[in-house]
């Protein structure tokens, strides 16, 4: 499958196209990027919600097809909305709420989806700065979690989301979901565990990391210094030996009572707000 909505033959300039048939190819298409295979083949993905497209469409992001219920036409904002995605060349579907449902594979859907074009940051492009922070999560296996931390990175004002190695996929419906929108102001980049090493030891970092093992209390930490990494491990096994001993720090959460752990995304959540705290006042944001 390719998506591309050219191929579904031409179409006037400000056209929108009405769509009941679930039967219809490009919905097929759109349908289908609950696949990551179909989502990589693409490069596509989807985000729903009126608010999220508008944000995604102030901050840059290129839409493929704008797609609207029959009950959201007449909207001011949906309008605005459709003429931006037909004047940068995308596509405009009205649809029924029966076919949105099929789209976002829920019973009530928003009554606004987009379909985007990925976006990733490369590595080599990033230069830490003092007062920076960015997090590298190493195989991150569950989509909630990584949305929940792009969306707790974006909140403590973190520069970036390192994914190393094989993770859950940061655009997959769950995941979008989950980081309500923050998927599109926070810069997400993709490196195999070799290319992370180097990086950090060229970048002028401290590698700060959660371990099972770790003797230095999260708090005790000086954050100050330089720009600070997050190393965070896997759901399941934690951390690898060949990226704990790149540690600048293995650092631990004390805890009390019977958990003997905590969720991936509220202990990242934590060490974020914690390397931050310097940073932050509750008159910062405007």
């Amino acid at each position: 499958m390719n998506y591309d909505h050219k191929e579904h033959g031409p179409r006037r300039v400000g056209q929108v196209k009405e769509v009941t048939s679930l039967a219809n190819p490009i919905i097929k298409d759109i349908k289908a990027l609950a696949n990551k295979k179909d989502r990589d083949e693409t490069h596509s993905f989807i985000a729903e919600g009126l608010k999220l497209v508008i944000d995604a469409l102030d901050l840059g992001w290129t839409i493929k097809t704008l797609v609207y219920a029959k009950a959201a036409k007449g909207k001011a904002q949906v309008e605005q909305v459709a003429l931006k995605t037909v004047s940068t060349g995308g596509l405009v579907l009205e649809v029924s709420e029966k076919v949105l449902s099929a789209i976002t594979r829920r019973d009530n859907p928003q009554m606004v989806v987009g379909v985007f074009k990925q976006r990733y940051a490369s590595l080599k492009d990033i230069k830490p700065e003092l007062g920076q922070t960015y997090v590298a999560l190493d195989r991150v296996r569950d989509p909630g979690n990584l949305g929940t931390i792009i969306r707790t990175a974006d909140a403590a004002g973190a520069s970036g989301v390192i994914l190393i190695g094989e993770t859950t996929d940061p655009f997959s419906l769950e995941t979008v979901r989950a980081t309500m929108g923050s998927v599109f102001a926070m810069p997400v980049i993709r490196a195999n565990v070799a290319d992370f090493i180097k990086w950090q030891r060229a970048a002028g970092v401290q590698v700060v990391a959660t371990h099972l093992a770790g003797a230095v209390d999260y708090r005790t930490i000086d954050y100050r210094k330089a720009p600070v990494v997050l190393l965070m491990g896997n759901e399941q096994a934690g951390l690898p030996e060949e990226l704990a001993k790149e540690a600048t720090a293995l650092a631990r959460i004390p805890q009390q009572g019977r958990a003997d752990s905590l969720n991936l995304a509220i202990a990242t959540g934590i060490m974020l707000f914690e390397a931050r705290r310097h940073l932050l006042t509750l008159d910062a944001k405007a």
